[in-house]
């Protein structure tokens, strides 16, 4: 009831708000009724309080458009003038009411002293709440006069090394333009960013856990953030590291050495050969080149299979089938197809010309024309607005997330609505005409004045790369050959370390950031020094994506064995030993067809196309092996959109499916064959255990597998079958057990 009475009465108070703030200052300062304490302010003093409160996260009162119950507020504070606005002025002046502080909605709500959906977020014996009651007492001020304003935050200390299970308290400390600091520690916000490693209490103290490596702990304050950069290290004796064969094995096993943490040994021949092919090409080895590897000698085999690898068409279907995810190419309707097909075989082509990985991005960027004489402009056809090609590229090509800016500042960045609406101008004079194929336009250059309208401001944003100066282009110039420019300079702090890192997580399943497309100073690699080689490497190398690959997989640090040691079994971003991760669903489909002898057949290709070298998305849903095992549809710009995870229906499709079974007793299958061959059991079993896992297989293996073919086989009436037949029955079974085995699903 004291709400509703006092409301008229502080909308009267706000008309006249400056002469009440200044009397009640006069009052305070003789004595009468108020504290003589330090003025406070909204920016400096109260808008903190409201972030840590979560009053103004996104599931608050920051609720994308609308806020929460009439309430609205700016996502962290961004906009404290915004928040003023609707603190001090909306609701008819009920949120504050400087004459009764204590009876203000703002602090009533808070403390749940009037029942609040969100709960207690402010204790009224805490200091905290003690602030905004002298706020509001004070008349509410936005800035005091000259107030200094925030120009830096420093975390102490900035980097740590602290051993499992320790703690380390923070200290923050805000630096403003007057060149005073204030100790915000218990106002400023924590997260760190790998949560399995350490935990943050709201007050700054780092509790680290048991896992060794690298933690970030992010530290916000108002609109600026800072990060801790903690080491944890094992602390194990490294007394041996296996030879460095070139500058990543030089960092990564630096890094070893100083976490304390030894590293498996190298894996054998035969491990190595089976990874390698599945990580390049996307394939099993067969048991003839298998067989050829094994008995090499020579000191240089693996470079050489290496190499054979990334220069032989596989390669280029593999990620050709990877970069088309990325960029979309779905298929939404049956003519779409041609675009589909053609789009995909530019990639694939690109891949295997071994094209300079900047000028492909230029080409998809700047690409004009008809899909059928210039593929690269399919990306446009499922890529229309300026803001979602902008935020797909930020995304994909420089590993920076921009789709939160196109209504707030980033929570976790310095970049703000103008960085993503300049970026956005680079694409708004784009033009279209439709062709005769139905969903297809012609890609043109509209000639006109580069610039988006920020819906922020209403005010138009020239175009600008991410930390670059705005440009002045004119007309008649195509504003994406400028940002194309930009993205392959040598001194672009994203390109480069975008591809090295979603790279690296392709051979060895955890990018040296993760996620691989959040890639910011708040997110720190766990591995600085060798993202900055790599990335250099890359640079000098004229962007070659096939001498990235090779200089990865002939590290020994990718050669390294996936069992773990009495040490490093824990380890999970130090990369001291092989990560075992399962095969894409693709590489699982066509393992199993080249085991079994069999062919998968997809609608308007040709028998025997195999999964890894499907143009389009469209076969996905199409294909239900494919579709369980997790194959991206093209949807998001995210290699997060690949299930890798396990789940029943893929255990029970490999069980049990018809398919599955089609495949095992195709008459011209390996089962098929092999019953017939007049070989012995032992060689049938070789040559199986050489086609699964590119391995000789193992004494106990042999015999109990000799002892399974042995077995006598009845029909469903209990007679005994055909030699023949029982024969062929035996090796189904045991072609489908080899099938379901880790060791098969698994590139280990």
């Amino acid at each position: 009831m004291g709400i509703i009475l006092y409301a008229p009465l502080s909308r009267l108070f706000m008309k006249f708000l400056p002469a009440v703030a200044l009397c009640l200052s006069l009052l305070s300062a003789s004595g009468f009724g108020v504290d003589a304490e330090q003025p406070l302010s909204f920016v400096k003093d109260v808008a903190p309080i409201l972030t840590k409160a979560t009053c103004n996260s996104a599931s608050c009162h920051a609720k994308a458009g609308v806020g929460q119950r009439g309430f609205r507020l700016s996502v962290l504070g961004f906009e404290t003038e915004e928040d003023y606005e609707h603190i001090v002025k909306e609701g008819r002046g009920r949120r504050v009411f400087p004459a009764a502080p204590e009876q203000s909605l703002l602090l009533l709500k808070a403390a749940n002293i009037v029942p609040h959906g969100g709960g207690k977020r402010l204790d009224p014996k805490s200091e905290d709440y003690k602030i905004m009651l002298r706020w509001i007492s004070q008349g509410m001020p936005y800035r005091l006069e000259g107030e200094a304003t925030l120009v830096s935050l420093e975390v102490q200390p900035p980097r740590g090394l602290l051993p499992v299970k320790t703690q380390q308290q923070l200290k923050v400390v805000a630096h403003y333009s007057d060149g005073g600091t204030r100790d915000v520690t218990h106002t400023a916000l924590y997260e760190a960013n790998d949560k399995g490693m350490a935990e943050v209490t709201e007050g700054g103290l780092i509790k680290v856990l048991d896992l060794p490596g690298s933690v970030a702990v992010m530290v916000r304050y108002q609109t600026l953030s800072s990060v801790c950069n903690v080491s944890v290290p094992l602390g194990a004796p490294v007394k041996s590291l296996p030879p460095a064969k070139n500058f990543i094995d030089e960092l990564v096993f630096a890094n070893l050495k100083q976490m304390g943490v030894p590293p498996s040994p190298l894996c054998d021949d035969s491990t190595f050969f089976r990874r390698v092919s599945l990580d390049i090409a996307g394939r099993l080895p067969t048991e003839e080149e298998a067989k050829v590897f094994l008995a090499d000698t020579a000191p240089n085999k693996r470079e050489v299979f290496i190499k054979s690898l990334v220069a032989s068409p596989d390669y280029a279907n593999y990620f050709a089938n990877k970069w088309s995810a990325l960029l979309h190419n779905k298929r939404e309707a049956p003519s779409d197809i041609i675009a589909n097909f053609a789009f995909y075989s530019w990639l694939r082509d690109s891949f295997l010309a071994n094209i300079p990985y900047d000028q492909v991005v230029r080409q998809l960027l700047t690409a004009t024309g008809e899909i059928v004489s210039n593929p690269a402009a399919a990306w446009y056809k499922r890529v229309k607005e300026p803001q979602r090609q902008i935020e797909d590229l930020a995304q994909v090509f420089l590993g920076v997330r921009m789709q939160c800016v196109q209504c707030h500042h980033h929570p976790f960045e310095h970049w703000s609505q103008r960085d993503y609406y300049s970026l956005s101008a680079f694409f708004s004079q784009v033009g279209r005409v439709p062709t005769s194929t139905t969903g297809e336009d012609v890609i043109f250059h509209k000639r006109g004045v580069a610039q988006q309208m920020n819906i922020k401001t209403n005010l138009p944003e020239k175009p600008a790369a991410l930390g670059a100066p705005t440009l002045d282009i004119p007309p008649e110039e195509d504003p994406r050959g400028r940002l194309s420019d930009w993205m392959s300079q040598k001194e672009n702090p994203f390109f480069a370390k975008a591809l090295v890192n979603r790279y690296w997580k392709h051979f060895f399943r955890r990018g040296l950031v993760e996620p691989e497309d959040d890639m910011r100073d708040t997110n720190p690699p766990t591995n600085p020094e060798l993202l900055d080689a790599l990335a250099g490497f890359f640079i000098k190398s004229g962007f070659d994506l096939k001498a990235l690959v090779q200089v990865i997989t002939q590290s020994n640090t990718y050669q390294l064995g996936s069992a773990p040691n009495e040490h490093n079994g824990i380890d999970r971003q130090n990369y001291s030993r092989f990560y075992p991760k399962r095969l894409p669903a693709e590489v699982l489909l066509d393992s199993i067809d080249q085991l079994a002898g069999a062919q998968s057949n997809f609608p308007d290709l040709p028998l025997g196309t195999r999964a890894i070298a499907l143009p389009d998305s469209g076969y996905t849903n199409g294909t239900p092996f494919l579709k369980a095992f997790g194959r991206p549809e093209g949807i998001s710009s995210c290699e997060c959109e690949r299930v890798q995870s396990s789940n029943l229906s893929q255990s029970l499709l490999l069980l049990n499916a018809a398919s599955i079974k089609t495949k095992l007793t195709v008459g011209t299958g390996r089962a098929a064959r092999l019953a017939k061959s007049e070989s012995s059991d032992s060689e049938k079993i070789s040559e199986l255990y050489l086609a699964a896992f590119s391995r000789n297989v193992r004494a106990a293996e042999l015999q109990f597998a000799q002892e399974f073919l042995s077995k006598a086989r009845l029909d469903v009436a209990g007679k005994p079958l055909a030699p023949l037949l029982a024969r062929q029955e035996a090796y189904e079974d045991l072609l489908w057990a080899l099938i379901n085995a880790k060791e098969f699903m698994f590139n280990h």
